[in-house]
């Protein structure tokens, strides 16, 4: 008897187990079973103890980490949160994480069907993400964000809506005008709220890192690797050294061998994140060189030990997100850069009493 209730502590602490006893005749005493069962079935009263206390969940797939005290007190705060306890988090509430992270715009609007279909989970995955942080449930939540942006301007949440209905009213035949409209909105939504979310802060350590950095690498691959050409080309106006890692013939390695301790990399990279991209930041922290990182996403794995992270967020039309907000973001960037430059030379013109 001893053995057995000491293989059930064991095998309790891996499954939660429901016990039973009978009695197999006068002469061969009492037999005991577990069955293994899944908590996710039972409702709340089946699942207490006959003393009333509840019963412990181990499963590793259902199993929260302990959840917040109460809940933030505005939605800069929940996704700073977000940020923090994001490797502590389950495999499928990680995914959720992401999505509020890079759609904080559309939580006010998004049905917690709409959020669960995007990040291919259960919609009870979005209540349970809810109550990890303190909610008691998503509409908390989400009243959050409604109260975050209801007092700014939402061409995002306006946009996201007719897009949904003309996909989803297949009958009505856009015509080639509607369909060029519909792409401007987007550019222009991604525009609005890279304006509305700018980290100032953010963008002036930037500004410090190109300044102050001896050599410039920028990498961007795909779809990213039109706006590093475009930061480079724009960077080649100042008297800074400056590199494109183009990775022609599969080089990054290679193209990255010269990267120094006072050197700067720029890495540009959106979901799902390039790897080469990584790998070439991987090349720099072993250098100890800089790392700006352009990303659509604290949570990015690019955003990891960078010296510093600019977020940009595009709009998409049909699936298809445009690069503007990015362009602009990148265009701004080189305009601070060469206003900081330009002050520096007129500083050493006065000293020095060189004229014109």
């Amino acid at each position: 008897m001893e053995y057995f209730f000491q293989y059930l502590r064991i095998a309790a602490r891996q499954r939660p187990c429901i016990v039973s006893a009978g009695h197999a005749g006068r002469d061969a005493g009492v037999f005991f079973c577990a069955y293994p069962v899944d908590l996710r079935h039972l409702s709340a009263h089946q699942t207490n103890t006959p003393e009333g206390l509840p019963m412990s969940r181990t499963d590793p797939e259902t199993t929260l980490e302990e959840t917040v005290a109460s809940p933030p007190i505005n939605a800069e705060r929940l996704l700073q949160l977000i940020t923090d306890e994001y490797e502590s988090l389950p495999r499928q509430l990680k995914r959720i994480a992401s999505y509020m992270s890079q759609q904080s715009d559309r939580i006010m609007v998004d049905r917690i069907s709409d959020i669960a279909r995007e990040c291919e989970v259960h919609p009870s995955a979005i209540v349970r993400f809810s109550q990890r942080f303190g909610f008691s449930g998503f509409s908390e939540m989400q009243a959050l964000f409604r109260e975050a942006y209801t007092h700014k301007t939402t061409p995002v949440q306006n946009y996201q809506q007719r897009i949904r209905s003309m996909i989803a009213n297949k009958s009505q035949k856009a015509s080639g005008g509607d369909l060029a409209r519909e792409c401007v909105n987007a550019t222009l939504s991604g525009i609005e709220r890279l304006g509305l979310e700018l980290d100032d802060a953010a963008f002036e350590k930037a500004v410090d890192l190109v300044v102050n950095a001896d050599n410039i690498y920028v990498v961007g691959v795909r779809r990213s690797f039109a706006v590093a050409d475009y930061l480079v080309y724009n960077l080649q106006h100042t008297n800074k050294r400056i590199h494109l890692i183009s990775g022609l013939g599969g080089s990054y390695r290679e193209q990255m061998r010269s990267v120094r301790a006072n050197d700067l990399v720029i890495a540009i990279s959106f979901t799902p994140y390039g790897k080469e991209t990584q790998h070439c930041l991987r090349i720099a922290q072993h250098h100890q060189a800089k790392t700006l990182i352009i990303t659509d996403s604290n949570l990015s794995p690019l955003a990891k030990r960078a010296n510093a992270v600019l977020l940009v967020n595009e709009g998409s039309s049909f699936a298809f997100r445009s690069l503007s907000a990015t362009l602009c973001l990148c265009q701004a960037l080189f305009i601070a850069v060469a206003y900081r430059l330009e002050l520096k030379v007129d500083e050493i013109h006065e000293q020095v009493g060189f004229d014109d």
